[in-house]
């Protein structure tokens, strides 16, 4: 028995990091095609320049999916940080400025498992969250339709401590062009709790705490994600957000062979204290999806994309973020 959404209508699909499946992520590439194949929502991964600018890039280290290692004059630039408690090393978007990330182009991240994206390596330009908006408003002109936009805060935390906030920009920009009330088609993300906390007392937008499988938000040490899935942790996002972003695994588990299991109750749990709820990530190929949705044993060959997704729908989730648009919109039909 399929169980219904917290409003009763259909999910929304969300197009994670674009039509990240066909294109490089994070694109305006990505987004137009992910807009022309009926996402009803864009997600751009919000980082910050050094000049202060919001920039699309899932990380702020940009080795993987851009050229910036091919570029002699950033040689220099090569370094290791800690970020959110993690050692990284390479390049990063708070060591440049807007201007020289604009030399910069992107590139696919997933090779291995979309060597058909790699023929756009170096066609497309690292674009600011500003131009983002500018494609959502552009084709709202023409089309008549709004497509929505759900940013999400990348380490947060981390950059307020460089001094680079995301909130001042992020909400200048949305009102601007538009985003500024809970019946406007825009979500802001976070893994993290304090700066939900801090944009709930700023805006009226609507906001989704983003939780994983492991771990917990890195400005709340005490605080796990397991801990904020039980009834009291959801009451207690319920003070703060609209909604619940898992890891798809915590709203349908998967048993000892990988096979899709029974649904954990995490949706009747969050739409009883009325969050919404958007798993991630939805992909189709074969090495994202579980075991009896495989179509063999090639990673790279899409298995049954549109048969995942069915089975959380029926588990009565209000939106899901894919790699797969077009498939999304289908299934969700």
């Amino acid at each position: 028995m399929r169980v219904a959404t917290l409003s009763g209508g259909p999910p929304i699909i969300i197009a994670h990091r674009g039509a990240s499946g066909e294109r490089p992520e994070h694109t305006l590439a990505a987004y137009q095609l992910a807009i022309e194949q009926g996402a009803d929502f864009i997600e751009p991964d919000l980082v910050l320049t050094k000049d202060g600018i919001l920039v699309v890039r899932h990380e702020n280290e940009i080795s993987e999916t851009t050229d910036v290692a091919d570029k002699p004059e950033f040689a220099g630039r090569k370094t290791i940080k800690m970020i959110d408690g993690t050692r990284q090393e390479g390049w990063f978007t708070e060591d440049f400025t807007l201007a020289e990330i604009k030399t910069l182009r992107a590139k696919e991240r997933l090779p291995e498992l979309r060597e058909a994206n790699s023929r756009y390596d170096g066609q497309f330009e690292v674009p600011t969250f500003e131009e983002v908006l500018q494609l959502l408003e552009a084709h709202a002109a023409e089309s008549g339709k709004r497509v929505g936009v759900y940013p999400e805060t990348k380490h947060p935390s981390y950059f307020k401590g460089l001094g680079l906030g995301h909130d001042e920009p992020l909400l200048g920009l949305l009102n601007q062009y538009g985003y500024s009330g809970k019946d406007d088609p825009v979500f802001i993300q976070s893994f993290e709790v304090g700066n939900l906390k801090a944009l709930n007392k700023e805006t009226d937008v609507r906001l989704v705490q983003l939780v994983a499988s492991e771990g917990g938000p890195v400005d709340q040490q005490a605080l796990t994600y397991a801990m904020m899935v039980t009834a009291g942790g959801l009451k207690e996002i319920a003070g703060y957000a609209d909604g619940l972003g898992p890891s798809k695994d915590l709203v349908i588990s998967r048993n000892a062979i990988g096979q899709l299991s029974a649904p954990t109750g995490l949706v009747a749990a969050a739409h009883q204290v009325g969050l919404v709820v958007h798993p991630w990530t939805f992909r189709r190929e074969n090495y994202f999806q579980p075991t009896d949705f495989k179509s063999g044993i090639d990673p790279r060959d899409p298995g049954d994309l549109q048969g995942e997704i069915r089975a959380f729908i029926a588990a009565g989730v209000d939106g899901l973020f894919s790699d797969n648009p077009a498939q999304a919109v289908s299934a969700a039909k």
